[in-house]
This record gives C-alpha cells, sequence and structure tokens, in this order.
C-alpha cells in the first residue's frame, strides 16, 4: 500500500467519542494543531448507552470538567430533556445532577463545536499504526488505513469500545462496534507491539422501544425538577424540563423467563468470557445474583425530541431476541411494546491502566497517551474526564510546561486517575462517591472555586469564564461574610423559640444558627437578608457553614497525606535491591512504578509496613 502525508500536526486524537472531543477541543484551544480521527463523522459524541449526562459521583465529574474548561456540561445544558438533583435526602457531599439528554441533538451539537474550532481538523478513517520516531523512543504519528500519515508530537488514543468490537445476542456474534456502527480492526495490534497488555472487557445497552407501543398511565410519572442548577457554570439559568420518564418494574413472570432461558444467555453458556461492569449489571444477572428481589426498577426514558424510541433503563441484555420480546412484554405498560433496537452486549479491547503515568502518558513510549474506555472505565463521564486531562497534559508536554495532575483531595478526577493508574481495574471501572476519600470537600457545587483557578494562565480560561468565575466568587465571599455578622439578639431569640433550637444566643451570628439547626432558607427570610443571591451560592455557603468542622479536619488529613505525596521515588529505583519488602509488595511497586511514596501506599499488596521500608531505605540512600 502507497503511503502519503494527510498532514503535519502537534497532536493527533484517535476517536471522536466523549474522550476523544474533549482531548481534541482542548490541545485546539490550547493553540496546538490537531487532527481527530474518527470510523465515522455521525459517530462523533454518539451516546450508545442511555442518553444521559451526569447522576451519582458523575455529575461531579461532569462539573469538573466544565471548571477546567472542557465542553461535556455546555453540550448536555443545551439538549437536556430533563434536569433532576440526585440523592438530595442525603448530605450535600453526594448530591448529583443528571441530565436526560436529546441523543440526536447532543451528537449534532458537539459536531457542530468541534468543525467550528480553530486549529482542528476533523478525519474521517480508520487508524492503523501507531507510528513512532527512528530511536523508536517517542511518537511521530499515525498512519490510517488508506495508507494517510498524520505526523504528529503527541497522539491521544481514545478509540472507546471500537478496538476488535463484537456485539453478542443469544447466539448470534457479529464483529461490530456499538449501535450498528463499524469496529477498528488495526489498531489492537500496533497497541500490543508497542508494550500495551491488551485485555478483553464486555458492557451492553437494553433495548430500545417505540414509545406508540407503552401504555405510560400504567407506570409511575417522574417529571423533571424546576430550580436545579445547569452543568455549565457559565448557564445561570437551569435547564428547561422539556419530556418526563415513566417508571415500571420487573416481575415473577419476568424473572421466570429469564431463569427458564439462561441456557441461552451468552452470560452464562460460557460464549462471553470477558469481564462486564459489576456496577451496571444487565438484568440476568441481577435476577441471578438478587433472587431474593421480587422485582427490580425500569425507568423509561425518552431519546429525544424528534424520536418515539424510549431507552429501557436497568433491562441491559444480551437474551436472543424471542427471549427479549418476551420479557419485555411481561412488564406492566409493556405488554403490547414493539422494540425497535434490541438490547446487545458488545465486547472489545482495552488496555491496562497501570501501564500509563497518572498524566494518562504510556509508560513505554514518549508522546503516547490513551483516554475513555479503552483506559478500562465505563461511563461518558469518566471519559470525558480522561480526554481532557490527556489533551492538558499533551498539549502542556508540547508546549513546555510542566505536567498537569490533580490530587485525590482536589477533584473527582483526579480520584478517578489514581485509581486506574495505581490500583488498575480488572472490570469495566465506574465512579462513585465512596470512591473519594474527600468528598465533603469535593462536592459538585464547588468545583470552579477548587479548579478554574488552576487554568487562570491559559485559553482555557476565556473572558466568558473569567466573568463568570469571578462573579461567582464575589458572591460567595459576599454571602459568607454577611453570614459571619451577628444577628439581631432579640430577633435571634425569636427565632430558635419559633423554631424549637435550643441555645443560648448571645453574640449570635447567622453562621451559628446555621450550625445549630436552622436552615438558610428560613434565616434569610426571617431576618431579611441576603436578597438577590442566587439559589446555589446559597445552598455552597450554607454547606460551607454547616461542615465547617469536618472541612477543618479533612484538610488536616489532606496535609499528612501530602508529605507522603510530596516524597518523589527514583524512576531508576531496583525493589530487588530492598531488604525488607514484602514478595508480593516487590512485585506491585516493580509491576507500577509509583511516581511517590503516597501512590506507593495505595497499590493494592502494599500496606503500611511496606511504605515504612520505603521511607527508610529512601533516607539512608540519600545519606
Amino acid at each position: 500500500m502507497k503511503t502519503f502525508l494527510e498532514g503535519k500536526f502537534d497532536v493527533v486524537v484517535i476517536g471522536a467519542g466523549h474522550a476523544g472531543c474533549e482531548a481534541a477541543l482542548c490541545c485546539a484551544r490550547l493553540g496546538l494543531k490537531t487532527a481527530m480521527l474518527t470510523l465515522n463523522l455521525d459517530s462523533i459524541a454518539f451516546m450508545a448507552c442511555n442518553p444521559s449526562i451526569g447522576g451519582t459521583a458523575k455529575g461531579h465529574l461532569v462539573r469538573e470538567i466544565d471548571a477546567l474548561g472542557g465542553q461535556m456540561g455546555i453540550n448536555a445544558d443545551k439538549t437536556a430533556l430533563q434536569m433532576r438533583m440526585l440523592n438530595e435526602g442525603k448530605g450535600e457531599a453526594v448530591q448529583s445532577l443528571r441530565c436526560q439528554c436529546d441523543k440526536n441533538a447532543y451528537h449534532r451539537e458537539m459536531k457542530r463545536t468541534l468543525e467550528n474550532t480553530h486549529n482542528l481538523r476533523i478525519i474521517q478513517g480508520e487508524a492503523k499504526e501507531i507510528l513512532t520516531s527512528p530511536s523508536c523512543n517517542s511518537v511521530s504519528g499515525v498512519l490510517t488505513s488508506y495508507g494517510g500519515i498524520l505526523e504528529a508530537k503527541a497522539v491521544i488514543v481514545a478509540t472507546g469500545v471500537y478496538l476488535n468490537a463484537e456485539t453478542v445476542t443469544g447466539e448470534v456474534r457479529q464483529k461490530s462496534g456499538p449501535s450498528g456502527f463499524a469496529p477498528a480492526t488495526f489498531l489492537t495490534q500496533s497497541l500490543i507491539n508497542l508494550g500495551f497488555n491488551v485485555r478483553r472487557f464486555k458492557t451492553g445497552t437494553p433495548a430500545r422501544l417505540d414509545s406508540r407501543t407503552i401504555d405510560f398511565e400504567k407506570c409511575e410519572t417522574q417529571e423533571g425538577e424546576q430550580g436545579v442548577p445547569a452543568f455549565s457554570f457559565l448557564n445561570g439559568k437551569p435547564a428547561e424540563n422539556k419530556r418526563v420518564c415513566h417508571l415500571t418494574y420487573t416481575n415473577s413472570k419476568t424473572h421466570e423467563i429469564i431463569l427458564d432461558n439462561l441456557d441461552r444467555s451468552p452470560l452464562y453458556n460460557g460464549d462471553i468470557k470477558s469481564a462486564g461492569p459489576r456496577y451496571c449489571p444487565s438484568i440476568e444477572t441481577k435476577v441471578v445474583r438478587f433472587s431474593d428481589k421480587e422485582r427490580h426498577q425500569i425507568f423509561l426514558e425518552p431519546e429525544g425530541v424528534d424520536t418515539n424510541e424510549i431507552y429501557v433503563q436497568g433491562m441491559s441484555s444480551s437474551m436472543p431476541h424471542d427471549i427479549q420480546r418476551d420479557m419485555y412484554r411481561s412488564i406492566k405498560g409493556l405488554e403490547d411494546c414493539d422494540i425497535m433496537r434490541y438490547a446487545y452486549a458488545i465486547e472489545y479491547d482495552c488496555i491496562d491502566t497501570l501501564d500509563v503515568y497518572p498524566t494518562l502518558e504510556f509508560k513505554k513510549l514518549e508522546g503516547l497517551y490513551t483516554a475513555g474506555q479503552i483506559n478500562g472505565t465505563s461511563g461518558y463521564e469518566e471519559a470525558a474526564a480522561q480526554g481532557l486531562m490527556a489533551g492538558i497534559n499533551a498539549a502542556f508536554k508540547i508546549l513546555g510546561k510542566p505536567p498537569f495532575v490533580l490530587g485525590r483531595d482536589e477533584a473527582y478526577i483526579g480520584v478517578l486517575i489514581d485509581d486506574l493508574t495505581t490500583k488498575g481495574t480488572e472490570e469495566p471501572y465506574r465512579m462513585m462517591t465512596s470512591r473519594a476519600e474527600y468528598r465533603i470537600n469535593l462536592r459538585q457545587d464547588t468545583a470552579d472555586f477548587r479548579l478554574t483557578p488552576k487554568i487562570e494562565d491559559t485559553p482555557l480560561f476565556t473572558e466568558e469564564r473569567k466573568k463568570s468565575f469571578d462573579t461567582r466568587v464575589k458572591l460567595y465571599e459576599q454571602t459568607i461574610n454577611e453570614l459571619n455578622r451577628r444577628a439581631d439578639r432579640r430577633k435571634a431569640e425569636r427565632f430558635l423559640a419559633e423554631k424549637t433550637i435550643a441555645g443560648s444566643v448571645s453574640a449570635v451570628t447567622y453562621a451559628d444558627l446555621i450550625r445549630r439547626g436552622g436552615a438558610l432558607k428560613d434565616i434569610c427570610a426571617y431576618f431579611d437578608i441576603l436578597n438577590g443571591v442566587p439559589d446555589e451560592i446559597l445552598k455552597t455557603a450554607e454547606a460551607s457553614v454547616k461542615y465547617e468542622g469536618y472541612l477543618k479536619k479533612n484538610s488536616q488529613q489532606i496535609e499528612k497525606a501530602k508529605k507522603l505525596e510530596e516524597k518523589a521515588i527514583p524512576a531508576d529505583i531496583d525493589y530487588d535491591e530492598i531488604k525488607g519488602l514484602r514478595l508480593e509488595a516487590r512485585e506491585q511497586l516493580k509491576r507500577v512504578r509509583p511516581l511517590t511514596l503516597g501512590q506507593a501506599g495505595r497499590i493494592y499488596g502494599v500496606n503500611p509496613a511496606d511504605v515504612t521500608v520505603l521511607i527508610v531505605w529512601l533516607a539512608t540512600r540519600k545519606n
């Protein structure tokens, strides 16, 4: 095959899913000549599974992406069908935004954004090989299956679930990407040749039903919430709720159909051997694993304003079509439903993320980065977060700037990438609030306060973002100052009495009233303060006051942890020379090659005693 020069670029991004879009936009916005290579322009930002953005912990990621100048939150707000705040009955640290989006509109909006971004060229084609420099120690570009060479100083691989993808439904296995898109058949071998450890993961999606054949009156209606904030800090108005969702349940008949046909399920007859997502199991797995449950929730969610397709959340499956038809029709409200797209499982190649640094750069080849589901994660939000971070780090390396790594105490993004590059994953990784040990510091409403200052000296900090950020910071500081003022004693006495709150009113501040259990909304109305301050600022200030003691305690823990995090481990360290390390610890340390003592302590198989041995050895080495 004759090769030809397709173009010279600073960065080439392979893939146009949620990771690829953020990576390409980031690099282009930072002033680098960028190419995005995608199998099909129609798959840009395609929502292969649920057309929703956010959810528990994932909403935190979206707001952090936005705070760092990313696009996902902006796009979600523009294409929202319904917004909800999850976990409102729990503490502010675990409350998360979730948006049901218009699937086709989301794709079109992201494609339009990419096409009109300066420095960015979009190319339809398949990546065949990662090219390296003559010395083979750095990346030099990408070869397409058509012979085109895209020269580059950095390459970001964000191939999603397309590598050697196969869909599985019952007895039928097809070489296919999600939703009938073509798979990528060449690149895996190139990655193996470069030294990546490649494994096989699996995920799946439920059927899509024709809304005209669903009896929604038999289902519970789920309205969107009014007044919840938008995802993007640039958007001052809450997104409009345009559609309702519905809730129904499986039943004993549904479960009977599934259990009677497990021998035809690829998950149980041995056809599918790859690891699937533990926290988003198929309906077959739910029925088998939770045999004591009489029913499982099923959400009926619209895919857009211009389609009749309804996404059946909670009922992903790889059962044959005839079994799918029977089990869907056994559910209340779906007795006469027509399936427009049948459910399927999909298997694909991905890498072991212990092969990459916390910058997401491949340890064995300079300038090669990976992001998204190729890193073994699940979910659009996890992918977008990695794409943004890979884009920033690739761009910073080319521009001669230091690496950009977020700590576990700074962002959910930091937790995500640290987990992947320190612990690895043996199944599709999903972000959850329980993974973040400092989650009270990482509330979604403070994402811009925590992260936007980190991009202030880059083009990602646009004039629009600067104006929004400065306004929010000023309003928040003014609110906190007001809450720290003393309340009128007599009014405070009456307030406490009316709200049946105990305690002295001597020199009491509005913040004291909050700490004693008073709601800020009630305080504002009773004392006629903070009029005109946006609700989200009030809620942020209220949470800051309420959890002040916990935040201080966390800060002390963070400072203690940073002492270990700042102690670097030499790259050339020979762990076999260190006496006192247990064999398991030695093997794990050699495998991961941690950059700091803090990272070493989070590796599976490395205990505190092993870290102590490392500390002593490093101190001796210096002497």
